[in-house]
């Protein structure tokens, strides 16, 4: 008995032996198992990477392709050429690449100090001109390649001939059509609103043909408008009398004015425009607007165009389909397909808030989201990275709810919608390794939902421990583990557990000020981005420092936005509006750059392809229209209103909104003479066709005319024209400097005699004065680019071509019009052209007329078009 008792102990023992050693190797097993399905997600990263690459190639194949089939036969010989006479850099000076980055320092006048690296001369680069369109809303350009042109550039010296300047660009277009047998297709952008509002296009591609670069989107072609308001022509008096706003205006004709019969409509003109190159960026109070493709280009966003930029092959492309702001932008799973959102437009019909997801290849519109569902605007977009099937979208409106869409559904299904938070959010992302996982961040809140198969969403809060919650939530990124990380307005990085709402680490006073952004690179380690310090700072993948990090200049603004390019370069987009190129070791230097606030000043220089701008941001910048590229910028230390340009091109005058107005040598920079009449904004300013005397509009009503002297260095003041009873928008020279005519913010039209700055009284007398300009949108020859009840206050800008043939307007509808000019009769069809999200503040042909240029006010947009 006792033995027996022993024997069973003794089984007994052996037994749980045997469990003990059997459980052993389940954790074992379990420890192994978890390894090797970490290893298995890596490699199926890894592949993924693979089969990204190769669809990239191929992408950039057939747009190269493209590019070579399209060009044109033969370039054309532009005139102008940089000489000394003109007071412009050359071409052999500006038209040089760091062979090296370069970075370049901004001073007060942003031009006093070179680099130190060695340079060499930029290479001519035949472009791609990529994926060129019929449509005249989508472009790209051929182009010499500029300098990277800081707002740093130094003065140049003129130590080699000048030369002058060849066009590349490619103006042709054809109506190829599109198979896959086919690769000269034309690429398109598309802009499909029809009348009944936001209509995706019908074709239709899924992910299971994410390649799909040969579908044709519908023609988006110019918009005929023309006005309908009231006009009587009274045939013996040769006058016209329209009304604004109710208020009549007679206008007299040319005495050998034929009878105009103002119910017959005038047919728009042959010419077209198409946009060529848009200068800026949106980074001042955006996020989510920064990406690199798989074909080596930055897509970025300014006004309501989103472009595509090879910063080494200088050539640019435009999806044009949306109607205002762009706010956010999201990058596919394949990288090659892009989904941006916009807030509400101006126009009744398109006028909500949406989403478009296209293709960044052929520029095809795939899908149309959210018309009904967003009140406010588009704040962040997020693909799930798993497939890329779900797009996530954050309202603007006041209740912050949170939409996700099986985008790729013919019906565009909206599977879930709740409200977010009732603080601000300003990130979303879905989690790279759990498909249904989504984070949201913004005021006080990190927030975890979880998707469910009933497509129910549920949010966890994350919770903070007691330690000092952040005011804001700001950004977020994961690590290759799947944790979250999070940055603050407290300059903190926070790692937050996978699948938990805990907090795993915190990384403290990485940045003096918020963290604004973070970007896990494909090593693992990670890169934040300060917005008021300006710090680029680089971890491990334990998020333990490396000691490696980077300034950029605060003359730039703080990091918005950080995002990884090839090799060891990353782009950095800046609150500045601002993109720098480079790395933490050598430094970073600017690929584009635009102005801050405002922008209401432009102007042409008289010879050669080059434009000044000038804003409320104090910056005045000089651009060169063939190598878009900035020469030059300048803090002038006042608000800028308008500028104009000398005729013989020695000297850019500014008016400010002081009432002080400056005159620059484009050259050297130097001031030359500043003056102040009145407390009021300076609202316009016009050189004589002799370049002797100037005029200057101001919003205190009078005409200020000086006498200009010793190459536009000298001023005396000859006197002021009273008369006008509300402030000066416009006014024009006549061609023998002997006329003025303005306009009003009243709707006048008054002419004045420029010497004795007295009035014309008898309107009729001046009807056959020949003028050297046309920018007064008040006149006979302007009738119709008025639209219907207008309020006077609609058309913004006006110009004439050089050649006299055409006439471009610029309204508070963000629309760019071109009409045959004159525009004498009171119905006009025009070419109507949207690419600016705020009231267009000023329109200039360069003087060769290839080229049309406006200035967004609010948007700080600069677009180029091409005159085709």
């Amino acid at each position: 008995m006792m033995r027996l008792e022993a024997s069973e102990k003794q089984h007994r023992y052996h037994n749980l032996l045997d469990d003990d050693h059997a459980n052993e190797m389940l954790e074992g097993e379990g420890a192994g198992l978890a390894a090797r399905v970490a290893e298995l997600e890596v490699r199926c990263a890894r592949q993924a990477e693979e089969l990204l690459c190769l669809r990239s190639t191929l992408a950039d194949a057939l747009r190269r392709l493209n590019a070579l089939e399209g060009r044109a036969p033969s370039t054309t010989q532009r005139n102008g050429a940089y000489t000394g006479s003109t007071g412009t850099p050359t071409r052999e000076v500006r038209l040089r690449q760091p062979s090296y980055r370069e970075t370049a320092k901004r001073t007060s006048s942003y031009g006093s100090s070179t680099s130190s690296l060695p340079q060499r001369r930029g290479p001519q680069h035949q472009s791609t001109g990529s994926l060129q369109s019929d449509s005249p809303a989508s472009s790209s350009s051929l182009s010499p390649a500029p300098s990277p042109s800081p707002r740093a550039t130094p003065a140049p010296h003129l130590a080699h001939p000048p030369q002058p300047y060849r066009s590349r660009n490619n103006s042709t277009s054809s109506n190829q059509s599109a198979s896959p047998g086919n690769l000269t297709k034309r690429w398109n952008s598309t802009g499909d609103f029809n009348a009944q509002g936001l209509i995706a296009n019908s074709r239709f591609t899924t992910t299971k043909s994410l390649l799909n670069l040969y579908s044709k989107a519908p023609q988006n072609g110019p918009i005929l408008k023309h006005g309908t308001h009231t006009c009587q022509y009274n045939d013996e008096e040769g006058t016209m009398r329209m009304f604004l706003r109710g208020r009549p205006v007679v206008l007299y004709g040319p005495s050998d004015q034929d009878g105009l019969d103002p119910a017959k409509v005038a047919p728009p003109p042959h010419s077209k425009l198409k946009l060529e190159w848009v200068y800026g960026y949106r980074g001042k109070d955006c996020r989510s607007n920064l990406y690199l493709l798989p074909t080596g280009e930055i897509v970025y966003f300014v006004a309501a165009v989103v472009v595509m930029l090879n910063v080494e092959e200088q050539c640019q492309r435009h999806y044009t389909g949306h109607t205002d702001d762009v706010k956010c932008l999201a990058i596919h799973p394949n990288k090659l397909i892009v989904a941006s959102g916009q807030c509400a437009g101006h126009d009744r019909v398109d006028a909500r808030p949406h989403v478009r997801v296209w293709n960044s290849v052929s520029l095809a519109t795939l899908a149309v989201l959210g018309g009904a569902q967003l009140q406010r605007g588009v704040a962040g977009l997020a693909f799930s990275r798993a497939d890329g099937a779900l797009l996530a979208a954050l309202d603007d409106a006041p209740d912050h709810t949170i939409a996700v869409w099986d985008w790729q559904r013919p019906d565009k299904h909206c599977l879930a919608e709740t409200k977010c938070s009732v603080d601000t959010v300003v990130a979303v992302e879905f989690h790279p390794l759990d498909r249904n996982q989504i984070v949201t961040c913004g005021k006080n809140h990190i927030a975890f939902w979880t998707l469910d198969q009933t497509n129910m969403l549920y949010k966890r809060m994350g919770v903070f421990e007691g330690r000092d919650k952040p005011k804001y939530v700001t950004c977020l990124a994961f690590n290759p583990n799947g944790d979250v990380l999070s940055g603050d307005s407290n300059g903190n990085i926070i790692v937050w557990g996978r699948g938990t709402n805990t907090i795993l680490k915190v990384v403290r006073g990485v940045h003096e000020g918020p963290v604004f952004t973070l970007c896990c690179l494909k090593d693992g380690s990670v890169l934040s981005g300060g917005g008021k310090d300006g710090r680029v700072v680089m971890f491990d993948s334990e998020m333990n420092a490396t000691g490696m990090e980077n300034v950029i200049e605060g003359h730039y603004g703080g990091v918005r936005v950080l995002a990884e390019g090839k090799g060891s370069q990353v782009y950095i987009g800046t609150t500045k509006n601002c993109i720098l190129h480079g790395d933490l070791q050598l430094g970073f230097s600017p690929a584009v750059l635009g102005h801050v606030d405002e922008l209401w000043g432009l102007a042409t220089h008289p010879t050669l392809p080059q434009f000044v701008t000038a804003g409320w941001d104090r910056l005045l910048q000089l651009w060169d229209g063939l190598s878009h590229s900035t020469v030059w910028s300048k803090d002038i230390e006042e608000r800028a209103q308008c500028c104009a340009w000398s005729r013989d091109g020695s000297a850019v005058a500014v008016g400010c909104l002081s009432g002080r107005w400056l005159v620059f040598e484009p050259h050297s920079r130097d001031l030359l003479a500043a003056h102040h009449d009145g407390t009021e904004p300076i609202q316009t300013i016009q050189y004589s066709p002799n370049n002797k005397l100037v005029a200057l509009g101001s919003r205190d009503n009078f005409i200020y005319v000086y006498q200009v002297d010793d190459n536009c260095a000298r001023y005396s003041r000859l006197g002021k024209c009273l008369g006008h009873s509300s402030y000066i928008t416009h006014l024009d020279w006549s061609e023998d400097s002997q006329y003025i005519r303005s306009n009003s913010g009243d709707y006048e039209l008054l002419y004045w005699n420029a010497t004795t700055c007295r009035q014309v009284a008898s309107a009729s007398s001046m009807r056959d004065v020949a003028w050297a300009t046309h920018t007064c949108p008040i006149t006979f020859q302007t009738v119709g680019v008025w639209p219907e009840n207008a309020d006077g206050t609609d058309i913004n800008s006006c110009v004439r071509s050089n050649d006299g043939r055409l006439m471009a307007t610029g309204d508070d509808f963000g629309k760019v019009k071109l009409f045959g000019y004159p525009v004498t009769q009171p119905k006009s069809l025009s070419h109507a052209y949207g690419a600016h999200s705020s009231h267009v503040t000023c329109v200039r042909f360069l003087p060769d007329d290839s080229r049309l240029l406006s200035a967004g006010g609010l948007d700080t947009a600069i677009a180029q078009w091409l005159v085709d």
